[in-house]
């Protein structure tokens, strides 16, 4: 082969094997860098993209899970409303919060956590809110890897820990809390911690041994035990917090009020025919009911009391 093609190969490979090299090589310390997250492009649901609503969701589950169990629910709200709904799917609470503020998103399903975190700087209304296992609360749930010899959440201290986002009530702001009433934070009561950006997949992180604990989501928990057992029997739940109001359906406060109560409508009314029922169904979510911001105060109580200043 003529001496100036193995140049060129030589140029490719090195690089290539260089990389092949550093991720063998990673060492324990890297576990904060870990990020299972994928962001999946922005995806049309129907019509023409001038006269859509555009609805962010954050990828609490996987990304690629997240849009199939919720593209049916777009386009069922698309064609009650007249108008189509554009996908507008991020890996974080944060990049949904700022399309929010921005006027990008016109609807958003948040996290209860990224509601109180942004109520202060966007000015939101909740349209409703998921009834799932016939109530609309969840809790976090403390997990570990089943054969582990952790037993409480103080036995966490100086291990390596899992969060599933900075402004996650269930993944973040409750065990966070925890550690606050002990008089520490996260840096100084674990060894390393992490964040995965969804809650399957801190699952995953415990069930695989690359953490010693986390906190999830207990709807994800119980889902994904009842959709992939073969996962969550990996992990035992060693704490459940109290039961929190769920993650609300928001809009900004600018959106039209017709527009603002035709989305309403079209949800509280969702259970009651029968295609509503069957999307409903896959997404285990029994139905859409009225909450009231004052629901969330218990989670207010927490983020002031961590976040004084």
């Amino acid at each position: 082969m003529p001496r100036r093609r193995w140049v060129v190969l030589t140029l490719l490979i090195l690089p290539l094997l260089w990389i092949v090299c550093q991720f063998n090589s990673e060492d324990k310390k890297s576990i904060k860098k870990v990020d299972f997250s994928k962001r999946i492009e922005t995806k049309i649901i129907g019509g023409k993209d001038d006269a859509s609503l555009r609805f962010a969701i954050a990828a609490v589950v996987s990304p690629k899970k997240t849009f199939f169990l919720y593209q049916d629910m777009l386009n069922y709200m698309g064609e009650k409303l007249g108008r189509p709904i554009k996908l507008l799917q991020r890996t974080n609470y944060g990049e949904i919060n700022l399309l929010i503020k921005s006027g990008y998103a016109d609807i958003a399903f948040i996290c209860s956590g990224a509601y109180i975190f942004g109520e202060n700087e966007i000015e939101m209304d909740i349209l409703a809110a998921p009834k799932v296992y016939g109530k609309s609360e969840y809790q976090s749930y403390i997990i570990v890897q089943k054969d582990s010899d952790i037993e409480t959440f103080e036995d966490l201290e100086g291990k390596t820990f899992a969060f599933s986002d900075p402004l996650s009530n269930s993944g973040k702001l409750f065990p966070t809390y925890k550690i606050y009433m002990l008089s520490e934070t996260p840096e100084s009561f674990f060894k390393e911690y992490m964040y995965t950006y969804s809650h399957d997949n801190t699952i995953n992180a415990v069930a695989r041994g690359i953490v010693d604990g986390a906190a999830v989501d207990s709807l994800i928990w119980e889902y994904e035990n009842e959709t992939n057992p073969s996962v969550t029997s990996n992990t035992r739940i060693i704490e459940k917090s109290p039961f929190f109001a769920i993650n609300p359906i928001v809009t900004p406060k600018r959106l039209d009020s017709g527009t603002k109560t035709q989305l309403r409508n079209i949800l509280l009314n969702m259970h009651k025919d029968p295609t509503g029922q069957r999307i409903l169904k896959k997404l285990k979510i029994d139905s859409f009911v009225p909450i009231k911001k004052e629901a969330y105060d218990s989670i207010r109580m927490m983020y002031r009391s961590i976040y004084k200043d």
